[in-house]
């Protein structure tokens, strides 16, 4: 992956906002830039989502389709997660093989969704042993502005939330997959003293240290991730916690009504 380097002079007009609490574009330290859902946007695919966090753009596409479970779980359906950042996002991304960026990205929303058994993976058995539905969810990053964390967690669950499952290749009615959690990520970070959310490309690029932290409908802690070389202290990751805690509420009415 290419690396874009960041200027003296940005980086120190950046961490120079920060030290006085303020940002690059204005916003308050948890306020998230303007979020945009289109669900069910792509017709081919059982579920989807475009998402606009800022300038930041993602596409979701749910598939299902049926093959044999694992060996250490026979009556269970397989998830499936993988993320794209395809070059023209961005001028940090390249051609090819998904590369580490990208595998933290599916890691990251993956574990969110695992963690609260948002699907119940074992009513996505067919036949124990035999047959059972994988359930594929693909991140496409179209424009990438920052935070793709959390963009892409709004996007699983905007996709998940409008799924039909397609049982008529079994020769049954078709359904809408059942949604048991409602998982959101909420990612900070840390320039100098200062913890902002939804950090900008631009924060990120100069950013100290960086915290996802996914939370469920209930407020409980289902994931975290820790990011960048810098450190937060142990009052730091309970404050970011609280936060994402409220965060998370608002925009989870704005994904799920």
């Amino acid at each position: 992956m290419a690396v874009q380097v960041v200027s003296e002079l940005t980086r120190n007009h950046v961490h120079k906002l920060a030290a006085d609490g303020k940002r690059v574009d204005g916003r308050g330290p948890d306020e998230y830039r303007p979020l945009k859902i289109e669900k069910g946007f792509v017709g081919s695919a059982e579920g989807s989502a475009r998402v606009h966090l800022g300038k930041t753009e993602v596409l979701v596409g749910i598939k299902m389709d049926f093959g044999e479970p694992y060996a250490d779980s026979p009556n269970k359906g397989v998830l499936i997660t993988a993320a794209e950042l395809i070059p023209m996002a961005s001028p940090d991304f390249e051609a090819g093989p998904p590369r580490e960026k990208a595998i933290e990205l599916a890691r990251v929303v993956d574990r969110g969704i695992r963690g609260t058994k948002t699907v119940d993976l074992e009513k996505l058995c067919i036949e124990p042993g035999e047959k059972v539905w994988l359930l594929f969810m693909d991140m496409h990053i179209l424009d990438y502005d920052g935070n793709l964390f959390d963009a892409c967690s709004y996007g699983v669950l905007g996709g998940l939330s409008n799924t039909i499952v397609p049982a008529s290749k079994l020769e049954a009615e078709d359904y809408p997959l059942e949604i048991q959690h409602q998982p959101l990520s909420v990612t900070a970070v840390k320039i100098g003293n200062a913890i902002f959310l939804d950090p900008s490309l631009q924060e990120e690029q100069v950013a100290d240290a960086r915290l996802t932290v996914a939370t469920d409908e209930n407020g409980d802690v289902r994931a975290m991730q820790k990011g960048l070389n810098g450190s937060f202290t142990f009052d730091e990751i309970k404050e970011i916690v609280d936060r994402a805690r409220k965060a998370g509420d608002e925009l989870r009415k704005q994904i799920v009504g």
